[in-house]
């Protein structure tokens, strides 16, 4: 209820903005974009690992420790998008984007009497988007960002391979135009994945298993804030 709450406050902002412009034109930001971007990404866990007992089939529920760990990453992207103009001063902005990097986050947790390090690695990740905009001079756009952000998972450590993440991307911004169809966006927001888990594979070696009953879960949160210089065409 929170996260929509915020999103309506910025909506009726941003609609406040569009209705006191005196010289936006929507025209000005409509038509097929290409942009490059570079973007810091804040990736946070928010994790929980339970040992299940013994391998040979404890009823004990073992021992459960939880954490929030976080890692900084820098990442490059390019993004591709089509803005639609609807009224004098708002357009529908529909377009995807890629981003390369990764970033890792490893955390150190006791398994019965084995030290097991387990990592988590976001990488690869793509994004299709929806974004209102609203004109508020003939040079310069705001807008909302909605989207769905899909991003490659690996893991390192005596544990099982998780899917592919999932999440629900928000984003606001800015857009400025440079002359000669040159712009400049900024852009700040968050992405809430997917849940992961994954289960201990118990083959990681003497000092390094993690028993097959164990599991270890984390909430990943991204939030990210980036630049991008693009071309209107």
């Amino acid at each position: 209820m929170n996260r929509l709450i915020k999103i309506v406050s910025v909506l009726a902002v941003l609609s406040g903005f569009s209705m006191t412009s005196l010289k936006a034109d929507s025209s000005d930001f409509a038509g097929v974009y290409f942009g490059l971007t570079s973007s810091g990404v804040g990736v946070e866990l928010d994790g929980k690992h339970q040992s299940g007992g013994d391998e040979g089939g404890s009823t004990s529920t073992g021992e459960v420790t939880t954490g929030v760990i976080g890692r900084v990453a820098a990442i490059a992207g390019a993004e591709a998008g089509y803005a639609i103009p609807v009224s004098d001063t708002m357009l529908i902005d529909v377009g995807v984007a890629y981003y390369a990097g990764a970033a890792k986050i490893t955390s150190s947790n006791t398994d019965t009497s084995a030290t097991a390090d387990v990592s988590f690695e976001l990488k690869d990740l793509m994004t299709a988007y929806i974004a209102p905009t609203f004109a508020i001079s003939d040079t310069a756009s705001i807008y909302l960002k909605v989207g769905i952000m899909e991003a490659d998972t690996t893991t390192t450590g005596d544990v099982t391979q998780p899917s592919d993440l999932s999440g629900t991307l928000i984003g606001v911004g800015s857009r400025s135009l440079l002359g000669n169809g040159l712009f400049m966006r900024t852009e700040a927001g968050w992405v809430d994945f997917d849940n992961i888990s994954v289960k201990g594979k118990g083959a990681g070696g003497t000092g390094k298993e993690i028993a097959t009953t164990s599991t270890v879960s984390a909430d990943p949160l991204v939030a990210y804030g980036s630049i991008s210089i693009g071309y209107k065409f």
